[in-house]
């Protein structure tokens, strides 16, 4: 009996073995290069990091996942005036277990698998043109996914977009486009103008600076923590804004439903507006342009002690307060017009329902 025992245990770890063996096989990781400035990579699904490298050529290494790893193909090569690398799928019913066994996500590519790439936001490229592609949690399809760490160096024009998984980047020094159709981007420590957009999701940057900083979400909240740009915009269809410390010379933050929070704002020129949700913002230095509405929701707006305004503060339901003293040049119900300081500046806010108040710092 206990050599019985002894055989089948054995027989067990050669079988444990063998399958550490195969899944070691299937996780080996491929190499490409990509030469040029400008460069775009497209991967249907999976996990994708974008980190600084080294030399002039953009390295990505490719890690396959799932059953049918093997029907995968790299496809590398020029196309619209960019070196691009696009991960190809044998058909257009893939499976991808992360997702979730009950999820799914519909989006439609090109002939060529490239999709996106305008320069509109890239949250609804994935809704035009091309053939449908359908991304599910379980079910019949071909299971296959390809996990890519990109490897960028300074100077370089990178685009990256994915269909479903995760996207994120950290401590790059370039212009980025990162773009998922649905899953989530996150940011960290980039330098170079910057595109971080998700169709369906969250996006969360943490330390970016450029001249061009646009951060979207179709549907999702954002996270934007010491972001500066000359121009920053930040934007979601459904889903709330919280940030701190945004820089720009130029702020423009919206969200078609949900609230806005933003503490320690340095911009000189800001434009925030909520179709349903509450707007509350403090600058820690002047501003002489600023237009903040909301339909729904309060609006509370904190600024140094130092502000030169002309002032016109509406409200459909609610009051008016203001920490500044206020030469009143009309007064409704609702509705306050007048200066404050010399009036060198503008402040409008208007709140559809909701009270507004103005705090001095």
């Amino acid at each position: 009996m206990a050599m019985t025992m002894s055989i089948v245990l054995r027989s067990g770890l050669a079988a444990a073995a063998t399958a550490l063996i195969v899944q070691s096989a299937a996780a080996q990781t491929e190499h490409r290069t990509l030469a040029g400035s400008s460069i775009a990579i497209y991967d249907l699904a999976g996990r994708v990091q974008v980190e600084q490298g080294s030399g002039s050529e953009v390295v990505v290494e490719i890690t396959r996942g799932g059953h049918d790893a093997k029907k995968l193909t790299i496809d590398v090569g020029e196309l619209r005036g960019r070196n691009t690398l696009r991960v190809r799928f044998p058909d257009d019913d893939i499976v991808y277990p992360d997702l979730g066994r009950w999820s799914s996500s519909d989006f439609r590519i090109n002939s060529d698998g490239t999709w996106g790439g305008n320069d509109r936001d890239d949250r609804d490229d994935h809704w035009w043109g091309g053939h449908r592609v359908r991304i599910k949690g379980g079910g019949s399809g071909t299971e296959a996914w390809a996990d890519l760490r990109i490897l960028v160096p300074s100077g370089k024009e990178v685009a990256v977009y994915i269909g479903v998984g995760e996207l994120g980047a950290t401590h790059v020094s370039a212009d980025l486009r990162l773009s998922a159709s649905s899953g989530r981007v996150t940011v960290k420590d980039t330098k170079g103008n910057l595109v971080a957009a998700t169709g369906s999701g969250g996006v969360d940057v943490r330390g970016a600076n450029g001249d061009d900083v646009r951060i979207s979400a179709g549907s999702g909240s954002i996270t934007a923590n010491d972001v500066g740009g000359k121009r920053l915009r930040v934007s979601t269809g459904s889903g709330g804004v919280t940030g701190s410390g945004l820089s720009s010379d130029d702020l423009d933050i919206s969200a078609g439903s949900g609230s806005i929070r933003v503490d320690d704002a340095r911009a000189p020129r800001a434009r925030l507006s909520s179709g349903s949700g509450g707007i509350r913002v403090g600058f820690a230095s002047p501003v002489k342009s600023l237009d903040a509405s909301t339909g729904s929701g309060g609006v509370t707006v904190t600024l140094p002690g130092a502000v030169n305004a002309e002032v016109d503060v509406s409200t459909g339901s609610g009051g008016i307060d203001s920490d500044f003293p206020v030469q009143v040049n009309r007064m409704e119900r609702n509705r306050l017009r007048g200066q404050i300081g010399d009036g060198s500046g503008h402040i409008r806010i208007r709140s559809g329902s909701g009270s507004v108040h103005l705090r001095k710092l």
